[in-house]
């Protein structure tokens, strides 16, 4: 089951849409704060807007350095536990939105990854009961002004900045996908810039939910960024970037500077 919220042209909605289908369930309320009820209304994808699946109430949690080959690139060597920073939910947006560069940055990445969002409040879970506060997961772009993270010797600014967090196009809820393994790409302008396998993290996606909840108390609604595979690189004004997560599919954006 895939989980969309959109738009039609009024307020967004959620719905919901079986693997294969492009008919949409239209819900009557948000899922993750109240049971799937449907309100009796189908619409078909090409006819609405997808907006970005979850606007997190609380927080954005990313991982860095999660690849050993990414550490290197970065021109270091892997960490020996999870570097973890924060996103605001003022950076998220959807699919096909622009990210906008910001003014004050001229060196900025993609980062593919796959991205877990939770449905439960949770504290100090451990790996084997991780599966109970996951909703399902999406794709993200950890969109990155490598010039000022440089600068800055924390994250904070070159991540955080207004659209540097894509995340859709919609959430996967399924107990099957093996989430151990999963093949993590991007392309800009049709041409692959990562592949890797989450195989490779060096923490595992249930590893890593259990250690970040024991450093912050998980909400519904939050999104955990688990972190990318080596091949990062710049975006500039008039690129097309996609991220694709096996089992999950693409999450597409332009690129523009006002």
């Amino acid at each position: 089951m895939r989980i969309v919220r959109f738009s039609d042209g009024d307020s967004p909605h959620y719905g919901v849409l079986d693997d294969g289908s492009t008919r949409v369930v239209v819900l009557k309320n948000d899922p993750l704060f109240a049971p799937v009820e449907p309100s009796g209304q189908i619409v078909e994808l090409e006819d609405i807007h997808l907006l970005s699946p979850v606007i997190p109430r609380s927080k954005v949690v990313g991982v860095g350095k999660n690849y050993a080959d990414h550490a290197r690139e970065m021109g270091g060597e892997a960490p020996d536990h999870p570097i973890l920073f924060l996103k605001p939910n003022t950076s998220v947006i959807g699919p096909d939105d622009p990210i906008v560069l910001p003014s004050w940055s001229q060196e900025v990445h993609h980062e593919a990854e796959l991205a877990v969002v939770i449905k439960a409040l949770a504290k100090d879970v451990e790996p084997e009961d991780v599966d109970g506060i996951i909703l399902g997961y999406t794709c993200a772009n950890d969109v990155s002004a490598r010039d000022a993270q440089r600068a800055d010797g924390q994250w904070t600014r070159a991540k955080g900045f207004d659209t540097a967090c894509p995340i859709g196009p919609w959430i996967v809820v399924d107990p099957t996908l093996n989430v151990t393994d999963l093949r993590v790409s991007s392309s800009v302008n049709g041409e692959q810039r990562q592949s890797d396998t989450t195989a490779h993290m060096l923490t595992p996606v249930r590893e890593l939910v259990s250690y970040i909840s024991k450093v912050f108390t998980l909400l519904p609604g939050d999104l955990i960024i688990t972190g990318t595979p080596a091949g990062v690189g710049p975006i500039v004004a008039g690129d097309h970037v996609e991220v694709t997560v096996e089992g999950i599919g693409t999450l597409s954006n332009p690129v523009l500077r006002r």
